[in-house]
């Protein structure tokens, strides 16, 4: 998860009963195998003591900064969220780095095609 982050950013007061995804995901930061996967990416902690709620603020590799009301939502979902918008990240590095522009442009009436349909082959057309 954090391979595709530069930043990650926890506000919460520790006292807080919804601060449980906050907490959640800081140990999911902590994890060895997150901090292996980017050593770079800066986590930081800011614990309030105010009635503030607890939020979760990422940047993305590419600068992109989202921020999650970790009162409302799940560790779980905000690190699905992520990895979704990782692989996102990932595909469009792949295609630019193969000379294609982003995003991909599809025609219409390539949509439009019907799709052949892939039949299974048979044991005996194998041994040929």
């Amino acid at each position: 998860m954090l391979k595709f982050l530069s930043k990650v950013k926890l506000e919460f007061n520790a006292l807080d009963s919804r601060a449980g995804a906050c907490m959640e995901f800081l140990a999911q930061c902590s994890a060895g195998k997150a901090r292996d996967s980017n050593p770079s990416c800066q986590v930081e902690v800011k614990r309030r003591t105010d009635d503030h709620p607890p939020q979760i603020k990422v940047t993305f590799v590419n600068g992109v900064e989202e921020i999650f009301d970790a009162s409302k939502t799940s560790a779980q979902s905000i690190r699905s969220l992520i990895l979704d918008k990782g692989q996102y990240l990932e595909t469009e590095q792949m295609f630019r780095d193969g000379g294609q522009g982003w995003p991909v442009i599809i025609p219409k009436e390539e949509l439009l095609e019907p799709t052949p349909s892939i039949k299974p082959r048979k044991a005996e057309d194998k041994k040929q």
